[in-house]
């Protein structure tokens, strides 16, 4: 199990991703980007591989929010379809969740749904910690690796502290105690990535591209011109924007 950074540098990049991260507690914020970031910066952190978060909608149910592939997306819908997997486990009962190896029978026997469809779709191990802040459970974080082994303690803790930086993000109360500004921003967050999905489609059909990639172009162009995700996903979906392979045009 290799390092993805040398410790002086991963040193300096898990100080700005937890410095970025709570940049984002002010009162306005792409909520659906932050939790973009949170699945990129996971990945590019911890000795796995690809990363998604879940959060509770205001009725109570589970939703996938941000994925950091439609691989991983797709499963997170799988796992929710089931109601089978490490997410809903750590969601229900607030503890982290893990297991090296999802091709064991004892993995089968603990999910027997997701454990053979993650091997699949070429997953071998994953580790799932709630998302939460005092006895407020607010979803999931997932990660997931290709290859087989539990998380070094080093990068437990760190995704523990991702996560939780992350949930006092989307709680985004400057009392951190109330919970009705938390149902409002999960709103946003849901129908944001409700857009987000509409547009991938669209730019994927105009652009003859992967989804994957067509999330690539719709970030990259929101990050350029400093407007939230969402908003830009709109007006794909609108028709006032058009976002293809070679940029935007009118």
């Amino acid at each position: 199990m290799s390092d993805k950074t040398e410790p002086s540098n991963r040193e300096r990049l898990v100080t700005d991703a937890l410095v970025h991260l709570a940049d984002t507690l002010v009162d306005d914020y792409d909520v659906l980007e932050f939790l973009y970031y949170l699945c990129e910066r996971s990945v590019d952190l911890v000795d796995i591989d690809e990363a998604a978060v879940m959060l509770v909608s205001p009725h109570g149910r589970l939703q996938p929010i941000a994925a950091s592939s439609e691989r991983t997306h797709l499963l997170e819908l799988f796992e929710l379809q089931n109601w089978d997997g490490p997410c809903l486990d750590a969601f229900r009962t607030g503890e982290a969740i893990s297991s090296g190896d999802l091709a064991t029978s004892s993995a089968s026997a603990r999910w027997p749904l997701f454990a053979p469809q993650a091997v699949g779709v070429g997953f071998r191990s994953v580790h799932s910690v709630p998302m939460r802040l005092r006895n407020n459970v607010i979803g999931a974080l997932n990660v997931l690796r290709v290859d087989t082994g539990d998380l070094v303690e080093r990068d437990l803790r760190l995704v523990r502290a991702l996560a939780d930086v992350a949930t006092i993000g989307v709680l985004q109360h400057r009392a951190l105690d109330e919970a009705n500004q938390a149902s409002s921003s999960l709103q946003v967050a849901l129908t944001s990535r409700i857009r987000v999905e509409q547009a991938k489609g669209i730019i994927a059909e105009r652009s003859n591209v992967a989804i994957d990639d067509a999330f690539e172009l719709l970030r990259h162009y929101a990050r350029s011109h400093q407007t939230p995700i969402s908003q830009i996903a709109a007006g794909v979906i609108e028709g006032s924007l058009h976002i293809t392979n070679g940029g935007p045009r009118s």
